[in-house]
């Protein structure tokens, strides 16, 4: 019955001169959306609308599967659109429109219509009250409710005329790409992935790195995490995941430093690594899973401390959640069964039995120092050996 979806949006409307770029960005989110999709589209703006209109036969939930990951779309409703050919011809279809969505045709509704073209010969109102005579005419158990119907329907004249009563839910947040581009630090647990998908929803594009420390982390934990990125992939579009081989450089920290500062220095090296392959990419910050005292190395003294390496922002669009929180989301995205699989990730493997939960930095930085003869060789050659793979949903 369906043959095109007026979508809406919600933030966009509300920007200024530059409501076109948003707008643009999000025709483009959902022509990629739809290229996984059977069936050809027009997706096309006019008046503050856009509409996806199908051009050949379609999976319906399929398609509306993949538009709720798009980023920017607040709503998706689904139209039956008519060509002008007199009220009398469109009562009709409305009648019949109602026979087939509320076979029962007994409930409240309210007729609610929008006249963009006007040179059409009724007003919003008087379309509103002949339509809804029409209606109760056809179906004398209907009623008329204005203030809390059961049916909420739309009509809407334009070049075509459209019919909805149906918005189903997106996911709102802005078009990706809008926002500029970030680095995630992505690891095989529950937390990372969810950062990702957050910040992506305010419309940045994501990168990612992944650190991988073989033989005390296997293949399969590594595929773990390329899982994960197709995962968030759809929702944030190809996810570019750089891997780095960071068992020498563990190893050679576990040798030179404190083990009680173990987690805090490794992730300081993982951060100062991010921020190189970052501004070599053009991304404008760091993005971590961190949330405020979920671990040793996520409380405020030890993210002071990672923070201190960083020239870029850190964004953690986390640091307020608490644990069932990101459960939650992550069980919404659907990387939860993934993340829990029983691969260890290198940040695991190298943990002290009791890491220090308020470092000191200039004692830190101190420890750091017993690292100078190797280090900087290390992390070149972890840079110059990282691996790049192309994660896509």
């Amino acid at each position: 019955m369906f043959t095109s979806f007026l979508i809406k949006y919600a933030e966009i409307g509300i920007k200024g001169k530059n409501r076109y770029l948003f707008e643009d960005a999000l025709v483009r989110q959902i022509k990629y959306a739809l290229k996984k999709c059977e069936g050809e589209f027009l997706v096309h703006k006019t008046q503050g609308r856009i509409f996806v209109d199908a051009e050949s036969e379609f999976d319906y939930d399929e398609v509306v599967a993949h538009l709720q990951r798009v980023f920017g779309i607040s709503g998706i409703c689904p139209v039956v659109h008519v060509q002008d050919e007199g009220f009398e011809k469109l009562c009709e279809t409305v009648i019949d429109y109602i026979a087939k969505i509320y076979p029962d045709c007994n409930q409240t509704f309210k007729v609610a219509a929008r006249r963009a073209r006007k040179n059409y010969p009724k007003d919003s109102m008087t379309i509103n009250m002949d339509m809804g005579e029409a209606i109760l005419k056809a179906y004398p158990n209907m009623k008329v409710d204005v203030h809390h119907p059961d049916i909420m329907l739309n009509i809407e004249i334009r070049e075509e005329i459209y019919i909805y009563s149906v918005i189903l839910p997106g996911p709102g947040g802005m078009p990706v790409g809008t926002g500029g581009k970030g680095m995630l630090l992505l690891s095989g647990g529950i937390d990372s992935p969810v950062a990702g998908y957050m910040i992506a929803k305010r419309g940045v594009k994501i990168d990612a790195v992944y650190f991988h420390a073989p033989p005390y982390t296997s293949e399969r934990a590594k595929q773990k995490v390329v899982d994960l990125a197709k995962i968030v992939a759809r929702y944030t579009g190809p996810i570019y995941l750089h891997v780095i081989n960071f068992t020498d450089i563990q190893l050679y920290i576990y040798e030179k430093c404190p083990h009680e500062e173990l987690t805090i220095i490794m992730r300081r090296y993982m951060m100062r690594i991010a921020e190189q392959i970052a501004k070599e990419t053009e991304c404008l910050g760091l993005i971590t899973g961190e949330s405020i005292g979920q671990v040793a190395s996520q409380t405020m003294n030890s993210l002071i401390a990672t923070n201190e390496v960083c020239e870029l922002p850190v964004y953690r669009p986390l640091i307020g959640f608490d644990k069932q929180e990101i459960v939650e989301v992550s069980e919404k995205i659907g990387t939860y069964e993934t993340s829990i699989l029983p691969y260890e990730d290198c940040c695991t493997i190298f943990v002290a039995k009791h890491p220090v939960t308020k470092p000191n930095v200039k004692v830190i930085r101190r420890h750091e120092h017993n690292l100078d003869e190797k280090i900087d060789e290390l992390v070149k050659t972890a840079l110059e050996t990282k691996e790049l793979i192309i994660a896509e949903a």
